[in-house]
This record gives C-alpha cells, structure tokens and sequence, in this order.
C-alpha cells in the first residue's frame, strides 16, 4: 500500500470534508472554527459564492491557456486589477504558482538587473523551501538543513525582534541598523549587493512586525549604494495586516513585491511586481513556467479582489483584528506563561515562555492541541514553535471572533495547567 510521506503531518487531527467561510466540517460532521486560512491562503474564506462561481464558469471554458504560448482574458482581467492596487509605478507583473517560485523570481531578477552577486535576508524571515528559497529562509534550521550546500551569495542581518532581544522597538531598531551597516562594511560590500528582502512582518520567524523606522532605514541604504529592496508580502499582503499591504503600515514602498497565498483565495497562484524598466533587465527566456497564471487561479483572483474591494474585507481585518488582539490581550494579562502578544490586523500571535523567559514551545503545542480539542484550528511558529498564531479568514466576524476566545481562553487554561 501506498501513503503520504510520514512527515508529512498534520497540524490538527481534523479530515476535512467541506469549507464555508471561517468554518471546516470534519468527517465527524464536527464544525471547526478556522483560524488558520490554509497558513493565510483562504482570504476570502472557504468557498466564498463569487470566488466558486468565477472559478466554476472558467472551468468550463478554458482549464490552461499556457501564457507564454497563448494570452487568455482571466490573466489581462487580473493584470488590470493588481495595477489598482499595486504601489505606485510597479506597473510590471510576472506570474508563478507558488510563493517560493516567486521568491526565486524576485532573487533572479535583481541579480540580473544589477549584475551583483549577494542578497541580504533578515534573521528570522520565512521565504520558502526551494534550494534558493530556503537559502534565504533563517526562520528555522527544519527548513534549511540537510541537503547542503546552500545557494552561496546569502548574507544574513538582523530584524527588529525586539522582544527576543528584551529591547524596546526603538532599540532594536537602531541595533538591526547599525548591524546593517556592519554587514555592508565587513561581509556584503555595497557594489557586490544586489538586494535585501524583507518581510513587513515575520511570519514563521514569529509573527514580528517591523518598524516604520527599520522600514525606513532600509530603503534609505538601498537607495544610498544602489541595491533593491525587495518586499514579501506572501503572507501580509491582500488584506491581511488591515492594510491593502503590510508596508502600507509603514509607508515605505519596494522595487520588487512579491504576493501569493491570499490573492486567489486558495488557487495556486503568485506574481513579482517591479517597474517596467527594471523588469525589463530581466535576460531574456529567465521568466516562464507551465502552470504560472493558470487561468483557473486567475479568475480566482479576479474574483478575491473584487471581494476584498466590495465587501471592504481590508477595513474588516483592521477592525476584527482589534477585536481579537483586544480579547488575546486579555488573556494574556492573567497568564505568566505569555510573554507576548503582537502583529497587525488578522495576522496575530501569542508567545509562551517559561518562568524564567525562555521561549516554550511544549506550553505552546499543548495550547494548540487544546484549542484543536475545544473545536478552533490553530498554527505554531517561531524558532522554538513558542509562538501560536491566529490567520483567520478576512470575513470573520464579530461572533466568530468571540468564539475564537472563548475558545482560546479554555485551550490556554488547560495547556498551561498540564504537567
């Protein structure tokens, strides 16, 4: 007999059978609150009536126009939505399946466009699984180690974790700067440096938000020695930190953004976007691929941002998201074993420590297993799996938020009280 690979587990013991907005029904008839999304991917819920219809009709009509043997209508439609939406002037779109394609994308492009060799990556950022991918994903050593060597060229610098460093954001900030310049003044010299990739929050490196500051410094030294700053916003972006983008928190704006997860609402699909005269460096037969821009998963997405527009999804996130930090909040202030809780609109964390500050990740899965128990799905993350985050779809509501911690609260009473 044939089977999945064994390492490939699940986080909860759910068999999922059917999906409706922030619920899944398990094979028990069971109904789960989800506030996973699929790791953020569902954004506009499960099958949400436009997205299924939008999908629905293309199958019917055309499954894969491969586009870069034939154009089809879904990829123009969607091209022309991301341009209203998209920061000013990255008015030029490649398009992949998957985040870490997209990643990988981004990574060839500035080393092509600048003819330098290095890219630098914050400690503790997630990009993918790929060889290159990976390379640059410092989250965690599960998703780099064991089938080095490593893509050469990737030199790492620090974020602004401050709560990891026992700092006040400011602090950190000017730490994660100043180291920034010690990296370009001692491993990565400006003229050998092609880009820095960041995300606006870290997603499995913790669920840190970055400072305006840091935002800021970056874009300042890129623009200072002529590197790229590249933004991925897999995960914050379409809606999800309560801005359209994560950096729109921020106000600094990237020369490659990258999106995926979230933007076609469960369908594969990811996109880089730059301006064109940058893209245009790219070398020529450098972007392709079979299945990028299925035409499938870009009705899918026409459909999401016509959603995410239409039902104000965006200001859904940022007032559903106050709620729930609100409600972590306070659980959080009659529990020692919560050092933190942080992020941005529905992308939210809680971080569990021992008595003595270290971060604990046995408290935490057993909060997890709990909270799978009481009926809400939930994910870890952070080095140490301490971290438990809440992704909930972007049309959560007020009643689904209370029952998510109500939920949370009995699941954090009983995880810290286990032996």
């Amino acid at each position: 007999m044939t089977a999945l690979s064994p390492h490939l587990r699940q986080a909860t013991p759910v068999v999922a059978v059917r999906g409706e907005g922030v619920h899944l029904y398990g094979e028990d008839g069971r109904r789960y609150l989800d506030f996973t999304a699929g790791i953020g991917v569902t954004s506009t819920g499960h099958c949400h009536p436009a997205v299924v219809a939008a999908a629905q009709e293309q199958v019917g009509t055309l499954v894969h126009g491969q586009y870069t043997t034939v154009m089809h209508r879904p990829l123009r439609r969607l091209v022309d939505k991301l341009g209203e939406v998209l920061p000013a002037g990255l008015d030029s779109l490649f398009f992949a399946n998957s985040g870490s394609e997209a990643v990988e994308a981004a990574l060839r492009l500035a080393r092509q466009a600048t003819g330098r060799p290095n890219i630098l990556v914050c400690h503790g950022g997630f990009h993918g699984r790929t060889v290159a991918a990976a390379s640059m994903t410092t989250s965690g050593t599960r998703f780099r180690a064991g089938f080095s060597p490593l893509m050469s060229g990737v030199v790492v610098t620090p974020f602004p974790t401050a709560f990891r460093y026992g700092w006040d954001e400011e602090t950190a900030t000017r730490f994660a700067l100043q180291e920034l310049d010690y990296v370009l003044q001692t491993v990565s010299a400006p003229a050998d440096t092609a880009a820095i990739i960041v995300e606006p929050v870290l997603g499995e490196g913790g669920y840190v938000p970055a400072t305006q500051a840091f935002l800021e410094g970056l874009r300042e030294r890129a623009d200072r020695h002529g590197f790229l700053l590249i933004l991925d916003e897999i995960q914050t972006g379409v809606g999800r930190t309560g801005r359209f983008w994560g950096h729109d928190h921020f106000g600094v704006a990237p020369d490659i953004l990258i999106t995926a997860k979230g933007v076609a609402s469960g369908f594969p699909l990811s996109a880089i976007a730059a301006p064109e005269e940058l893209m245009s460096k790219a070398w020529p037969g450098s972007q392709g691929g079979t299945y990028g821009a299925n035409a499938v998963a870009c009705a899918a997405a026409c459909a999401t941002l016509d959603v995410v527009r239409d039902e104000k999804l965006v200001h859904n996130a940022e007032r559903m998201g106050e709620r729930l930090r609100a409600g972590l909040e306070a659980v959080a202030a009659t529990t020692p074993a919560i050092g933190d809780v942080r992020g941005l609109g529905l992308m939210l964390a809680t971080e569990f420590v021992t008595a003595d500050g270290r971060p604990d990740g046995e408290t935490a899965a057993r909060v997890q297993r709990a909270a799978a128990d009481a009926g809400l799905l939930l994910l870890l993350c952070g080095a140490w799996n301490q971290v438990v985050r809440m992704i909930p779809a972007l049309v959560i509501d007020e009643q689904a938020v209370d029952e998510g911690l109500q939920a949370w609260a009995s699941a954090v009473e009983a995880g810290v009280s286990a032996p």
